[in-house]
């Protein structure tokens, strides 16, 4: 009788002691939202969409790290497509990178926190069709790596590494996790002078 005394004890116990831990060591999130353009890179696109997920740690309420894995598309604009002669085209970006994230107010029920790191992007510019532009020097062929008057490919894609830093607001819900809405800048390294450099802007749930 006493040991199955014991037992019950311990078991609930042992389920008290589960439902006292104030943070989850595993992190999932899930987003979507819009992309500006900045810098250079907006001279020749417009804004986009973008989607999130990722996964990760919380070594404690403060500290943790994601995997980040996001998909962000912008259009080439109407200028640039008059200029090198072409009806129509899109820069989407894939990107996996290796984010810390710093909670300001992990115990809050209005959390701000920021993030940042970097890791691998693929870039991939698609055209409506294979066609030949006029012959064009201006910085919009060239940022696109088109020759003046040569062949353009209907696709063409690169792997180049590149960094984001970021910050957001997580907002406590009845369930077990957060909304958030998040602003990370991103910089992808084309090499040379070019690089391309946008802000998705992401709402979404972290749990």
């Amino acid at each position: 009788m006493k040991r199955a005394v014991y037992s019950v004890i311990a078991a609930l116990a042992a389920v008290v002691s589960l439902s006292a831990q104030e943070t989850s060591h595993f992190a999932f999130q899930v987003g979507a939202g819009f992309t500006e353009p900045i810098g250079r890179t907006a001279f020749y696109t417009d804004v986009g969409y973008n989607t999130s997920t990722g996964f990760g740690y919380n070594f404690n309420s403060y500290f943790g790290a994601m995997i980040d894995l996001n998909v962000n598309s912008v259009g080439v604009n109407s200028t640039t497509l008059n200029n090198i002669g072409l009806p129509g085209g899109n820069v989407n970006v894939f990107s996996a990178t290796l984010d810390p994230i710093v909670h300001l107010l992990p115990h809050s029920k209005v959390d701000v926190y920021f993030t940042g790191g970097g890791g691998e992007y693929r870039r991939e510019q698609i055209f409506v069709a294979p066609l030949y532009p006029a012959a064009s020097t201006n910085n919009g062929a060239s940022y696109f790596g088109i020759a003046p008057g040569g062949p353009i490919s209907s696709s063409s894609s690169v792997n180049k590494p590149g960094v984001d830093v970021g910050m957001g607001i997580a907002v406590a819900s009845k369930w077990h996790g957060k909304f958030y809405a998040e602003l990370k800048y991103n910089k992808i390294f084309l090499g040379g002078p070019y690089h391309m450099d946008y802000e998705p802007i992401t709402f979404g749930y972290r749990w």
